[in-house]
């Protein structure tokens, strides 16, 4: 745990006892702070209360007391319009910031140097982040992983020379850090996302870009320049005399990390160099892949790995489980779990990575279907529709590509193996990428990437990868 000493002899609200609600009630605790706690669940307060903290309606309480509220990332800030807590902190004159920039303020005043990794991006920030804190500890680090990735960051142990905090961050995070100083910032790209709480794409750019603007003096701003965006952001951060480190696996740099073949290679002052060789990686197959694995690999070369370590971290990452995960073979047949892809958008990274695809998909549609993803559908050799999504699928793939209407994972799982089998292709793969929600028939994508595991290692003959 971090305790939180710049609130000592303080009282400060904390609206939202979810995981990082908790986190931020005992550190601020155990940084001297008095805590009022609140939440909407009745269940959550009553948690609250059985862990020792003061509970309250925040409603009926006098807001002057107060020096900051501390608002879950759950909650609206301001768009469609700022949560009640909010409104009552702004008239009253008390800060709202996130359990993030309460580490930000105690890296400032107990160790300004520790190394700090910051990664945000509409996609892909979950596998960079994971990448990052695989090679900083495969360098020997003593790395803390969290953040939007999972674990509350003050859960992590604090602040530490040689102690690097390799942290997942969501727009809605940022936007509640102002004070957000990372060491090495990684923006990976902006795609529409999230407007309902940003209200248009370029405050939610904006957004965005705060984690790269941000980064401390010596410090480096790691960014993903193929999209216009992010481009911008380069610029500028650039121009504000920041060190910028731009990163493309589309386009050719004069200054920058680009790919060549399978290769990640650096272009400075008219020349090329190898940097690592990221062929035959499973864990990082396809072009999203390349992107995340350069971006991280600058992260790591910036905080003074060597290339030989950097190589070798690379080859042992496993990856992360429903992100392009390999489940098992059967036979020739590579089985690959990517239920983390619920938009069209997501599965056309999944779908550009393979050839010969037995493709899973449906479940609860988003809006736009699956028409953007045509230019893949050559690749398509079966599809296997499950869920609410199933019919209009199906309309969109008729005379396009063969499918059949499986409504459930087991049969789809069952009929696409065979058909995979059958095939007497080199390498077919079946793919689980929905490219829908998965709520229709799994509470989450992880109970559903979890299932399609489970079904393919039941399968006769399949061995684990």
């Amino acid at each position: 745990m971090i305790p939180v000493t710049s609130f000592a002899g303080k009282t400060v609200a904390v609206f939202g006892l979810g995981g990082s609600g908790l986190a931020s009630c005992h550190a601020l605790q155990a940084g001297g702070a008095e805590v009022i706690a609140c939440d909407d669940s009745i269940d959550r307060m009553v948690e609250a209360t059985q862990a020792g903290f003061i509970t309250a309606d925040l409603r009926t309480v006098a807001w002057g007391s107060f020096a900051a509220l501390i608002l879950t990332p759950g909650v609206p800030l301001t768009h469609p319009a700022p949560h009640w807590t909010v409104v009552a902190a702004k008239a009253a004159g008390v800060e709202v910031i996130g359990d993030i920039e309460l580490f930000c303020r105690e890296r400032k005043l107990h160790a300004p140097d520790a190394p700090f990794v910051a990664i945000t991006g509409t996609n892909g920030k979950s596998t960079t982040t994971a990448l990052v804190a695989h090679l900083m500890r495969e360098a020997g680090f003593d790395t803390q992983m969290g953040g939007n990735i999972g674990t509350a960051i003050l859960s992590l142990e604090p602040p530490a020379r040689g102690r690097v905090h390799v942290i997942e961050m969501s727009s809605y995070q940022i936007d509640l850090t102002p004070s957000l100083d990372p060491s090495v910032g990684i923006l990976l790209n902006v795609t529409p996302d999230h407007i309902d709480r940003h209200g248009t794409l370029a405050h939610y750019a904006a957004v965005k870009e705060r984690l790269v603007a941000g980064v401390q003096a010596g410090g480096t701003a790691i960014i993903g320049v193929d999209d216009d965006w992010c481009s911008k952001s380069a610029d500028r951060i650039e121009q504000s005399g920041k060190r910028v480190v731009r990163v493309s696996v589309e386009h050719p740099l004069a200054d920058g990390l680009t790919i060549r073949g399978s290769t990640i290679v650096r272009n400075a002052d008219g020349a090329q160099s190898d940097v690592v060789d990221i062929s035959g990686i499973g864990s990082l197959r396809g072009l999203h892949n390349a992107q995340n694995a350069a971006c991280a690999s600058a992260a790591a070369l910036a905080l003074g790995v060597s290339p030989a370590v950097l190589q070798k971290g690379l080859r042992s990452f496993p990856g992360l489980a429903h992100r392009m995960e390999q489940v098992g073979r059967q036979g020739a047949t590579l089985f690959v779990n990517d239920s983390k892809g619920t938009n069209a958008d997501a599965a056309a990274k999944a779908l550009s990575s393979f050839n010969d695809i037995f493709w899973i998909a449906g479940g609860k549609q988003k809006e736009g279907g699956i028409m953007s993803l045509a230019e893949f559908f050559p690749r398509i050799r079966g599809a296997y529709l499950i869920g609410e999504a199933a019919n209009d699928f199906a309309q969109t793939l008729d005379g396009k590509v063969p499918y059949e209407i499986s409504v459930s994972l087991d049969v789809a799982v069952a009929n696409a193996a065979r058909d995979a089998a059958e095939a007497g292709l080199a390498e077919p793969v079946v793919l689980l990428s929905p490219a829908c929600a998965s709520f229709d028939q799994f509470r989450n994508f992880e109970i559903r990437g979890d299932r399609f595991r489970e079904l393919v290692l039941a399968l006769d003959g399949v061995r684990a990868v």
